[in-house]
């Protein structure tokens, strides 16, 4: 039988999981999975519903729609397999992680291409008989780039596009074209160290941890919903390079996980925030 989930976000109030449940069973849908949480904070209501059977959209999110509080969001997700975009530059620990993990299928991902601005990593990814595409960034502004990026990605037609330690900075536009598709990973523990030299940066103020943040990329730099974060410690001992060696174990790990929770459709985005369910 085919599975959809259901993504809820609605202000809270009483009687918000019967209602819900009960529209799926007049819609004759099993509910194989049903987590749910409430921001106290915010006052707003979170529930991933995962559903068996055959669902006529329509039909079912007007149902919701009747019986859902004013201001509610409602979405049905399939669960299939996601495709996915891999931007690179130079750095091969991430993509090689997710290469391998694609190849055994330990994630619900196809990566559908590679794209590089430098043709490093070509060699690597030809071994898994995955198209690459060498796009260069000299000579070109960061618009002409941004435009170069993005008509090699359409082409693919991904899901999401993953960056798998892309050393540019995309342009307003070319972000708000994938919002909430783009998923980074940053060497360090978000807010701290934004932009270049993240573990020199840490050595510099004598850190006990290191971390890594997979996160959605947004206009602002390192500043999108945060979806997993990590942390190591470490000592007065470690040089620069030593924090550079066990941060890439660190965002290897970060981005799988972090992926794992995004194909599963577990992530919810609520304003710059994320609830994994």
């Amino acid at each position: 039988m085919p599975r959809t989930v259901l993504h809820t976000i609605s202000p809270d109030s009483k009687g918000l999981i019967a209602k819900i449940t009960n529209i799926c069973y007049s819609n004759q849908l099993n509910i194989v999975q049903n987590n749910e949480f409430v921001d106290n904070y915010s006052n707003f209501f979170f529930m991933r519903t995962e559903l068996e059977g055959h669902v006529d959209n329509d039909k079912f999110l007007r149902d919701l729609d009747f019986v859902l509080p004013v201001g509610s969001n409602r979405e049905l997700r399939s669960l299939k397999r996601q495709r996915i975009v891999i931007l690179v530059s130079q750095e091969a620990h991430c993509l090689g992680e997710l290469l391998i993990k694609n190849l055994y299928a330990e994630l619900d991902i196809d990566i559908a291409v590679v794209i590089s601005n430098h043709d490093t990593l070509r060699s690597l990814v030809e071994r898994f008989d995955i198209p690459f595409i060498f796009s260069s960034h000299s000579g070109l502004t960061r618009i002409e780039h941004d435009k170069n990026i993005a008509d090699k990605i359409d082409f693919y037609c991904p899901d999401y596009i993953v960056l798998a330690k892309y050393m540019r900075v995309f342009t307003a536009d070319f972000v708000h074209r994938y919002k909430n598709k783009i998923i980074n990973i940053h060497h360090s523990f978000l807010p701290a160290f934004i932009g270049a030299r993240p573990y020199h940066q840490a050595y510099d103020r004598g850190v006990k941890i290191i971390g890594a943040t997979a996160h959605y990329v947004n206009e602002n730099l390192d500043g999108g919903a945060i979806i997993i974060q990590d942390v190591i410690p470490i000592d007065h001992s470690y040089k620069p390079e030593d924090m550079m060696r066990a941060g890439r174990d660190l965002e290897k790990s970060v981005l799988s996980r972090s992926l794992y929770q995004i194909a599963t459709q577990r992530v919810f985005i609520h304003g710059n925030r994320t609830i994994l369910l």
